[in-house]
């Protein structure tokens, strides 16, 4: 697809997970990405066939470390602005896709789609984990229980976050236990 095509992607799946991160999944329509987009119904589909269609290729764009520690980034400033990244989607519940997310799995048979995102994310902190024992700024943890703990953990306080609020302290707790636990560092 051309460079314009592209772009014209990008915005349409910018624009739909606002509207995803507000009203969930099931709620928006095509007519509601249309209107947010400005684009024709005939515009919006040439691109994308259905809501289904956005938001699978929405939550599919792994934003993976390997950039950052091929240039030799240290592993502790690339753990610490992820999980700054993270605490500023529990403290902003308006922008996560957290409700999104489950009822989309709920509605369609994703299985295969929601094992293989666990999967690249696991292995995306499992590398930095790894990465940073090998660079000697964590401790010599266990990579697979790490990367699950901190999962795990961010996605129950995230969809908590949807659903009570979630104190800044929190927010903080969580990235704090997570620095310790890997570097020994308290914060």
């Amino acid at each position: 697809m051309p460079a314009k095509g592209e772009a014209t992607k990008k915005m349409i799946i910018d624009t739909a997970a606002d509207l995803f991160s507000k009203k969930g999944f099931k709620d928006v329509s095509m007519t509601d990405i249309c209107d947010a987009t400005d684009l024709s119904r005939g515009g919006l589909y040439r691109h994308f066939s259905s809501t289904s269609e956005i938001f699978a290729m929405l939550i599919s764009t792994e934003r993976s470390f390997d950039e950052r520690i091929k240039a030799d980034e240290s592993a502790t400033s690339i753990l610490k602005s992820a999980l700054k990244e993270l605490e500023k989607e529990i403290l902003e519940p308006e922008r996560s896709l957290s409700l999104a997310i489950y009822e989309f799995a709920s509605i369609d048979d994703n299985k295969e789609l929601f094992a293989d995102l666990e999967k690249k994310a696991r292995k995306k902190w499992m590398d930095l984990i790894s990465y940073g024992i090998k660079t000697g700024e964590f401790k010599d943890v266990d990579p697979v229980k790490i990367a699950e703990l901190i999962l795990y953990y961010y996605q129950g306080i995230r969809m908590w976050s949807k659903i009570t609020d979630i104190t800044k302290r929190s927010a903080k707790n969580y990235s704090s236990m997570i620095i310790s636990l890997l570097t020994g560092e308290e914060i």
